[in-house]
């Protein structure tokens, strides 16, 4: 059988561009539902509203190239922009904070189509600890560093209240874990080794909020 290109060696991509490669995967799944089997730059471009040649640009960074006048095949691409981006590996993760939001995202099952899978949550509330949710067990807070024993996970996901945000992240790095998906709106402070991703629904809403308001004054 015919093996997936594979992304080029590993290398510190822009994070715009990060951010954009997953609008790019989207977008050519969707046109493979269509029926297409090549698609170009310039057809994506007018999908999305993205420069065809940002588009090409970002896509020079994985180990793919297209055909003259024809474009890229849709099932390589699919599969080398899946690699590239992580998707195809699953990434064990630990919760921390099984509130609305953090609740919220246990019940996900889509998270793992994306390569992340979380395989236990944390919490104080002892309504909470000893439960499951969506198959997912509920441990006491204590009882991290124990679980960091039993489990293979380097990710964190924070979703503990705002005042405790900066101690349980801390807990989180003295445990092992290398990198922490931050929900929360308060800026966690971490070694340089460790890796965050800043995902504050606050902040979205106070950009979106703030460009209605500017959209209705003009």
């Amino acid at each position: 059988m015919e093996q997936p290109l594979q992304p080029k060696d590993y290398q510190k991509v822009p994070e715009p561009t990060l951010r954009r490669l997953p609008w790019y995967l989207s977008n050519v799944k969707l046109l493979k539902q269509r029926g297409e089997h090549f698609v170009s730059s310039t057809q994506i471009s007018k999908e999305i509203n993205i420069d065809a040649s940002q588009i090409a640009k970002d896509l020079s960074y994985v180990n793919i190239s297209g055909r003259t006048r024809v474009g890229y095949e849709v099932d390589t691409l699919i599969d080398v922009l899946e690699s590239f981006l992580g998707f195809t590996n699953i990434h064990k993760a630990f919760l921390f904070g099984v509130g609305s939001l953090g609740g919220a995202l246990l019940q996900d099952s889509g998270l793992k189509h994306f390569g992340l899978e979380i395989v236990a949550a944390f919490d104080i509330d002892p309504a909470l600890v000893g439960t499951t949710l969506n198959g997912i067990p509920i441990y006491h807070s204590d009882e991290f560093v124990d679980k960091m024993n039993e489990y293979d996970v380097q990710i964190g996901v924070l979703t503990v209240p705002i005042e405790i945000a900066q101690s349980v992240t801390d807990m989180m790095v003295a445990g092992g874990l290398n990198a922490v998906w931050n929900f929360t709106p308060f800026r966690i402070r971490v070694p340089e080794h460790i890796v965050v991703q800043n995902t504050s629904l606050y902040a979205h809403l106070a950009v979106m909020f703030n460009r209605l308001n500017f959209n209705k004054i003009k």
